[in-house]
């Protein structure tokens, strides 16, 4: 699997060179709080990135075999490679991914509107009481951390509860 992109190869110098550029312009307009806001959002992007590359590395080295699942199965290295549309997995098989590592919450995909980045998920039923476990907001809000990380075209998350199952038996005396 090969991603692609369409940026231009650049080097290191040169952006340096740019994000110095850009940062004096904002010095020379006068403004203390932007080229403050500026100098702070390059040091966030620069974690951010440095956080990456680490990640990668030890991925890289952690253990033999195939290096490609460890690094797609990690949020922080798969969240760069959507930023930068280099993923090599389709959206429904990475949103697969995030909720495989909420699955304490037993939520399945009910239905994505691309329209509206609208996932909805349906919380399975649990022993028949009708108490879904992936009901509620918790499964809600774990869901949409997840999928930040590996899917960020779904930007609304909807949970509906798995209809009760009805229990049929015998009935005790």
């Amino acid at each position: 699997m090969s991603a692609t992109t369409t940026a231009r190869p650049v080097s290191a110098e040169e952006t340096g060179r740019r994000i110095e550029e850009i940062l004096d312009r904002l010095s020379a307009s006068g403004e203390p709080a932007n080229v403050a806001a500026a100098e702070e959002l390059v040091r966030c992007l620069m974690d951010f990135y440095g956080n990456g590359l680490a990640r990668v590395l030890h991925l890289l080295s952690a253990a033999p075999g195939d290096p490609l699942p460890r690094l797609l199965g990690d949020e922080l290295v798969a969240s760069l490679l959507v930023l930068h549309d280099l993923h090599p997995e389709d959206r429904d098989t990475r949103i697969g991914h995030a909720l495989d590592s909420v699955r304490q919450h037993d939520l399945e995909v009910a239905g994505f509107d691309e329209q509206t980045g609208t996932l909805r998920l349906r919380a399975a039923a649990s022993g028949g009481c009708g108490c879904g476990s992936g009901s509620g907001t918790g499964a809600r809000e774990a869901a949409e951390a997840a999928l930040a990380c590996f899917a960020p075209e779904v930007t609304v998350v909807e949970v509906e509860s798995a209809p009760a199952l009805l229990q049929i038996g015998t009935k005790t005396r």
